[in-house]
């Protein structure tokens, strides 16, 4: 993988990982659930609950990938940029920017 020396030039890598709209949906359900999870934990005081986070986030990226996409997660490759990448393109198909179903374009997957 090149070396991103921005999140702007990585996050079309990041959306060309992401083309199928089922593994974007999963993505889109395991965000929601790590948004969820934090703030119950917070709210509740119920630290354990942070241990879900990440269970719930990466399990439902990873069959996303896995089974549809048929790829590795970005994330084993750029931890820190990925991660971005998960709430920016949570953001994107919340404010409609991105679609939930169907294969993304050449030209928005980079």
């Amino acid at each position: 993988m090149k070396n991103y020396k921005s999140f702007q030039e990585f996050y079309p890598f990041y959306l060309s990982q992401h083309r199928n709209g089922v593994c974007r949906t999963l993505h889109f359900i395991g965000t929601s659930g790590v948004i969820i999870f934090f703030v119950a934990a917070i709210v509740l005081g119920r630290p354990t609950l942070f241990l879900a986070c990440p269970l719930i986030g990466y399990g439902f990226a990873w069959v996303g990938h896995f089974i549809f996409e048929k790829n590795k997660p970005a994330t084993f490759q750029a931890f820190g940029w990925s991660l971005r990448g998960d709430f920016h393109m949570f953001a994107d198909m919340l404010v409609g920017k991105l679609p939930f179903r169907g294969e993304l374009p050449e030209v928005m997957g980079g």
